[in-house]
């Protein structure tokens, strides 16, 4: 299983028993999780510290970590330099992370520009948080850049929660456009919807951990009315494929 939604660290006014990174693996070790790709709360929301962090723990852990580089829009300075010091963090990024409800930024404002035209240039992944019915990046914000940066391959953090069709059409009309699962999985029937209605090959399995129970989300697959080839695809072979991973063997 790859996580390609994580975070990581403590976060104000919520209590978190497992937020560090050594707990953290003791999470994934339990559930089976082979790598987890995160962003660390320091890059979300402290700029002072920023994605040193998450660039921190994933030495830790190499074999277990990857981290998106988060550009935060409202301290352009700070973003033109995490931009610039992107390759030299080759062996942690392996693209972006944008939190635009979060920051109060839409996608589609200028002050995105340069890194959406950073991630183009070279094809980056790019986990957007996205929303339902956000003025930020919700369906309509999406399909804008979507339009615009065909080359970026476009994870849709939390698919649209709530406007499920629309994340679909999505799929249907971008071939760069992937739907991840955090908070999905809080509605039944939705992942059976998405892999009828996108194709599991363009879903990826994410938890928001330590926000979210991996237990939780693999049981909601294992569960769900959709063929073992389609759980692989979901939890595995998509990633493996946009991280460039060699997958290993399958065993029945």
């Amino acid at each position: 299983i790859y996580d390609m939604h994580g975070h990581m660290g403590p976060w104000a006014a919520i209590y978190f028993p497992r937020a560090g990174v050594d707990e953290m693996i003791g999470t994934m070790d339990e559930c089976g999780v082979r790598m987890l790709v995160f962003s660390h709360h320091a890059a979300l929301l402290a700029p002072d510290v920023g994605n040193r962090a998450s660039v921190e723990a994933a030495r830790r852990y190499p074999e277990r970590l990857r981290a998106y580089c988060v550009i935060n829009p409202n301290y352009p300075a700070q973003a033109a330099a995490d931009l610039a010091g992107f390759e030299a963090h080759a062996d942690v990024f392996v693209g972006l992370k944008f939190l635009s409800d979060y920051h109060k930024v839409a996608l589609t404002d200028p002050r995105y520009r340069p890194a959406w035209e950073f991630a183009d240039a070279r094809g980056l992944l790019v986990l957007a948080h996205t929303w339902g019915g956000s003025p930020f990046d919700g369906p309509a914000v999406l399909r804008e850049v979507a339009e615009r940066y065909g080359r970026v391959r476009l994870l849709l953090g939390h698919s649209c929660h709530g406007q499920w069709d629309a994340a679909v059409a999505l799929t249907r009309d971008f071939p760069n456009v992937y739907l991840e699962l955090t908070a999905v999985f809080d509605d039944r029937g939705v992942i059976e919807k998405f892999v009828r209605e996108a194709g599991a090959e363009r879903l990826l399995f994410g938890t928001d951990l330590p926000w979210f129970d991996p237990h939780h989300a693999i049981g909601v697959l294992l569960s769900a009315d959709i063929t073992d080839d389609e759980r692989h695809a979901i939890c595995h072979r998509n990633a493996e494929r946009l991280l460039g991973l060699e997958s290993p063997p399958e065993t029945e």
